[in-house]
């Protein structure tokens, strides 16, 4: 696995937040290469506004051509897996906070209508008809958070393969990792039962 990415450059940040680029990498990431007409279908687009934003989203390295699959003036695109990380919050700027925010409101809805979806659908998947699901809390410090989090990124590294390693029976499930002090005025929660 490569060294996460830190994107700090506030045009970049632009580029990643832009709800359509987001919709074109979520399905990208979903449903492996495509071409811009492709995306344009599947997104109810035109070709000329996906192709435009597979240039930007290239030029800031969050997809890559693949010049092997071209043929003729079709160009296949993919998205570029990498640990994106995003400055921490008390080092963000006024415009980097309000761009962030944004990215992550669509990124959450979205996440929650897939979620739904996939609640939907269960009884028509077969052996991934139980979705697990799990809430809870812990009691850390900031620092433990972060070590936490790191853990949890080594353990999602640890699935991640290429395509020619994939188990037959192997499917991509979103995973999400949320964390969040609870408001001042709530209990800690005690040791569970």
């Amino acid at each position: 696995m490569t060294e996460p990415r830190e994107i700090t450059d506030l045009e970049a940040l632009k580029a990643l937040a832009h709800p359509r680029r987001q919709a074109m990498l979520r399905h990208l990431e979903l449903h492996g290469p495509a071409t811009s007409a492709t995306l344009a279908r599947a997104l109810d687009l035109n070709t000329g506004a996906t192709s435009y934003h597979l240039r930007e989203l290239a030029r800031h390295g969050f997809v890559a051509e693949m010049p092997e699959r071209a043929q003729g003036r079709e160009r296949w695109w993919q998205a570029v897996r990498r640990d994106l990380r995003f400055p921490r919050r008390s080092q963000q700027d006024e415009q980097t906070r309000a761009v962030v925010d944004e990215m992550n409101r669509l990124a959450f809805a979205s996440d929650l209508e897939l979620f739904a979806q996939a609640q939907l659908q269960a009884d028509d998947q077969g052996p991934w008809a139980d979705l697990p699901y799990s809430r809870g809390s812990i009691q850390v410090t900031p620092d433990e958070l972060r070590d936490f989090f790191e853990e949890f990124i080594a353990l999602l590294n640890r699935y991640k393969r290429p395509p020619e390693q994939m188990p037959s029976q192997a499917r991509t499930v979103l995973t999400r990792f949320l964390a969040f002090p609870a408001p001042d005025d709530q209990p800690a929660e005690g040791p569970s039962p």
